[in-house]
């Protein structure tokens, strides 16, 4: 065969490819907006993906898994998906394709069989009402929230943004800045969307959606019913109230049924979704916390660990992005070292997260030290978990008993298992999945009974995404899900 017929083939691949691609796009924007099931594959996200992206999940999907996932079985699966009458669900077509493909030949006479068979539990399950949201605080946490939820929100069936509360006055200036700040992020890039401001109303259209801004010195003052809001979910991202007296407050306004801390919290549950959330029941519990970005990334792989080899100490350094907490140029602050200019020095300080993971794993009360170091980076963040074992391990196993949580159980949207030998903090900006296992860095001592692992976060994106699949538990507006 001469080269430029082999060329002429790879030509015709890839435009049969891309069409594909663009079919796969297509079912995935109806079967979102028409009937609110989202589709992932393999828990990354492919709403609002183009042609480039969707092409390369796949070819992530196919080295996760040791098994080729092709775009054209993706789009056959995805259109016998589309055939069958389905409830609100969120459903991963790479965990379908894969299995798809590695049942025996004879089980299934076709697509829309196998289909019908994998997701028939969707019949049974129960419906949802949707839950009024309110933002209380609008910085990084918040704003990556507010761009999330308003993203996500399809035909509104799970969690609905009604309202933002800030401090100070609401003039069209500051109304128009807060929505500048929606609209662009340096580091998130542009919102997938539009923001205006209707300033006589004191509200932010979102997606062409109203959303209340409310200001508000005390949390207890505020009559959320005046703006049909009720019911509703206060998700606190302000860090003013830490403990339950004081997230009570929020419990006393008109309105107002449950409340979600953004930060870890005092006398009430630390949650680490995934790890622990079901141990809290909201029909008991009120008042939350999802706990710090840190021990959102950290707790999923020791749980792992624990579960698996056994963990008899350790020590954890997080080498961490700097935060607003931090001075931007050499001043005076309440803390040693964070006074200096953070974007120009490594600054070593505390962090709480040793002893925060015994509240959601017990087991490992007393277990863990831990420290940090703030780089002069505006984002992206890496855990290193130095744990001395009960039992013996190599490089290969503890990377085979992580790849099998990644890709199944109860830990599949807090795992991302990274094959790359060339991840830098910069590629896992964006990163839904709140720890990031790196591979291609784990390090086992020889006799077996010491490892250090790698965990990248986008301690941002990703613990936003924690937040977020948390209050769907507390609101108790988590669809069917398949993966």
């Amino acid at each position: 065969m001469s080269h430029n017929s082999t060329y002429e083939k790879e030509l015709a691949f890839q435009a049969d490819r891309r069409k594909a691609t663009t079919e796969f796009i297509k079912i995935i924007s109806d079967l979102w907006y028409d009937k609110a099931i989202e589709v992932v594959l393999f828990r990354n996200q492919v709403i609002d993906k183009n042609v480039s992206d969707i092409i390369n999940l796949h070819e992530y999907a196919g080295q996760f898994v040791q098994k080729p996932i092709s775009i054209f079985d993706s789009v056959e699966l995805l259109r016998a998906i589309n055939d069958i009458k389905l409830p609100p669900s969120k459903l991963d077509i790479g965990k379908l394709t894969y299995e798809y493909h590695t049942e025996e030949e004879n089980t299934y006479h076709n697509v829309k069989s196998f289909v019908l068979d994998k997701l028939r539990d969707a019949d049974s399950y129960p419906a949802i009402e949707p839950k009024d949201v309110v933002l209380y605080g609008f910085g990084r946490i918040g704003r990556l929230l507010a761009r999330e939820l308003m993203a996500k929100t399809g035909k509104g069936n799970q969690l609905r943004l009604r309202a933002i509360v800030t401090r100070g006055q609401l003039t069209p200036e500051i109304l128009e800045k807060r929505a500048a700040l929606l609209r662009t992020d340096s580091v998130h890039g542009e919102f997938s969307g539009t923001v205006e401001v209707d300033a006589q109303n004191h509200l932010l259209l979102i997606n062409g959606t109203s959303v209340h801004l409310i200001s508000a010195d005390n949390p207890e003052d505020i009559d959320y019913s005046k703006f049909g809001i009720s019911d509703a979910l206060v998700i606190d991202n302000t860090g003013a109230f830490r403990d339950e007296k004081a997230l009570g407050r929020h419990l006393k306004a008109k309105g107002i049924s449950k409340v979600l801390l953004t930060a870890p919290g005092k006398n009430i549950p630390n949650i680490v979704h995934g790890v622990n959330h079901r141990e809290f029941d909201p029909d008991q519990v009120d008042i939350y916390s999802a706990a710090s970005c840190t021990t959102n990334a950290i707790t999923p792989l020791l749980k792992v660990v624990e579960d698996s080899l056994g963990i008899v100490k350790g020590h954890i350094e997080t080498i961490h992005a700097y935060t607003n907490d931090q001075n931007l140029v050499d001043n005076i602050h309440s803390k040693y070292r964070r006074g200096r200019a953070a974007a120009l020095n490594m600054v070593v300080t505390e962090t709480g997260a040793g002893k925060a993971v015994a509240k959601a794993l017990p087991v490992l009360t007393g277990k863990l030290t831990s420290n940090a170091i703030r780089v002069p980076v505006p984002n992206g963040s890496l855990a290193i978990l130095n744990l001395e074992l009960n039992s013996t391990t190599t490089p290969e196993g503890i990377n085979t008993i992580v790849k099998k949580y990644a890709l199944e159980g109860d830990l599949v949207e807090q795992i991302k298992y990274s094959l790359s030998n060339e991840l830098v903090s910069s590629d896992i900006v964006g990163t839904s999945a709140p720890a990031i296992y790196d591979s291609k860095a784990t390090i086992v001592s020889p006799d077996g009974r010491s490892i250090v692992l790698y965990i990248w976060y986008d301690n941002e994106f990703g613990y936003a995404h924690q937040v977020i699949r948390l209050s769907k538990y507390i609101a108790k507006v988590r669809r069917f899900t398949y993966y």
